[in-house]
């Protein structure tokens, strides 16, 4: 089987925690790696955005290439402007991949004299397509009338359900990816959802069959994130071990909901000043948090304008993106992970500090709902309520024994969604498809 994961606005390769990038950026490199390590090839597209970019990119292993479209500028262009390049990265991935089928069946030709006397047509490059994110789906749609073959789609997040939460009318996903996502609920042969949730959202909002959909949830590297000793966690990253540290990671955007986080802590650092608050910090990971960054990013510039309206400067600290190695040390040397998303259509963060035995704090919403067990795993809150987070926040830093056993409890949890698994079931999607009919 050989598969090509179209990703056409975000590489695999990024490096996690900017704008655009998280958790989709993980879920297609590490589906590409495992079908690689399984001997299935499998190609990425992906916009090129430098010109110091390999067009051809081995490093995600053997059998995978990470390939780079020439398809506008190459150079980072922004998401809401990218649509006008769909043709034309679709048109060059056609001609690549064509080009290629013509140049292997020479070889074999070449090799096999026998061939050289029979009628050698062109065979279809890939089995399957896997798009990942609605511009990505547009692109499959046309690839499959070029290679006449199927293509599975899958969101990862939705336009409608982004515009529900949305406080401002620049925060609104466009209609032009209402319209497309809607289009690619019947135009897709499959479709892939994070969880049950999200399959009934997608049957509900965009009228997409559900005999069509089939549930497929991101997954977590067990070999990466798994239980470290705290002590020794924290000696990595240079916290002393007296120190507590609430963490957030992700992208920074208002959807995150982390102004929440922030008003939390102001609420307990007032009701609680019984806490060693010079050993206590809130590390907030993701994004750029120097004065450049607060210039391009408004949520950055209104979030450390916030910390410092609530006083809480000394407490709350913006680490930037942190490349992903180091990112199992900040899980396991946390007291815990919060995150109090306005929407969340799965959580894969929540996932990777549960594999490291670290307990959740998380919005009740979308695939948070379904991935945080609420008093198992850790405690699921109402979305920007600052008063039930902070009393969630309150009740696992007072109990110890309450904190470490719901943190086992995640580790054993997040088993079930190793990247072996959630490959498992991708394939047999696959296999659906490329089956004789």
């Amino acid at each position: 089987m050989r598969v090509a994961l179209i990703s056409f606005h975000t590489s695999p390769l990024a490096t996690l925690g900017g704008k655009d990038t998280g958790g989709m950026n993980v879920f297609v490199r590490e589906v590409a790696r495992e079908l690689g390590r399984r001997g299935i090839a499998a190609d990425v597209f992906t916009r090129s955005q430098g010109r110091q970019a390999l067009r051809i990119d081995p490093r995600l292993g053997p059998n995978v290439r990470v390939i780079h479209v020439p398809a506008g500028p190459e150079a980072p262009v922004p998401k809401n402007d990218l649509h006008q390049y769909v043709p034309a990265f679709t048109e060059w991935v056609c001609r690549f991949a064509n080009e290629e089928s013509r140049m292997e069946h020479d070889e074999k030709a070449t090799r096999d004299s026998a061939l050289l006397n029979s009628r050698f047509s062109i065979l279809n490059s890939y089995d399957v397509v896997h798009a990942n994110y609605w511009l990505s789906g547009l692109v499959a749609e046309a690839l499959r009338a070029c290679w006449g073959v199927r293509f599975v789609m899958t969101f990862h997040t939705l336009a409608e359900l982004k515009n529900q939460i949305a406080e401002r009318e620049q925060e609104r996903e466009s209609e032009l990816r209402l319209r497309s996502e809607c289009h690619l609920c019947n135009a897709a042969d499959r479709i892939t959802a994070n969880t049950s949730v999200e399959k009934t959202q997608l049957v509900r909002f965009y009228g997409a069959g559900s005999s069509r959909i089939r549930i497929v949830p991101p997954g977590v590297d067990l070999s990466r994130f798994h239980p470290i000793e705290q002590s020794y966690a924290k000696s990595a990253i240079g916290i002393p071990p007296k120190h507590r540290m609430i963490l957030f990671t992700g992208r920074i955007e208002r959807l995150k909901g982390i102004d929440a986080l922030f008003k939390a802590m102001a609420l307990l650092k007032v009701g609680r000043p019984d806490w060693d608050w010079g050993n206590l910090c809130v590390a907030v990971i993701g994004g750029d948090p120097s004065e450049a960054g607060q210039r391009e990013n408004e949520e950055m510039a209104r979030l450390h304008e916030l910390r410092s309206e609530l006083g809480l400067n000394d407490l709350i600290t913006f680490l930037g993106a942190r490349d992903q190695d180091a990112l199992q040390y900040y899980y396991a040397a946390a007291e815990m992970l919060v995150m109090p998303s306005h929407y969340e259509s799965f959580g894969m963060v929540a996932l990777e500090a549960m594999a490291c035995g670290t307990p959740v704090i998380a919005s009740d919403v979308g695939g948070l709902s379904v991935l945080v067990q609420h008093n198992k795993t850790g405690l699921r809150v109402k979305v920007n309520d600052p008063a039930e987070l902070a009393r969630a926040i309150e009740k696992l830093m007072d109990d110890d024994v309450l904190r470490r056993r719901m943190g086992h409890a995640a580790s054993c949890y997040a088993e079930d969604y190793s990247w072996q698994k959630v490959v498992d079931k991708l394939l047999s999607v696959y296999r659906e498809l490329t089956a004789p009919h």
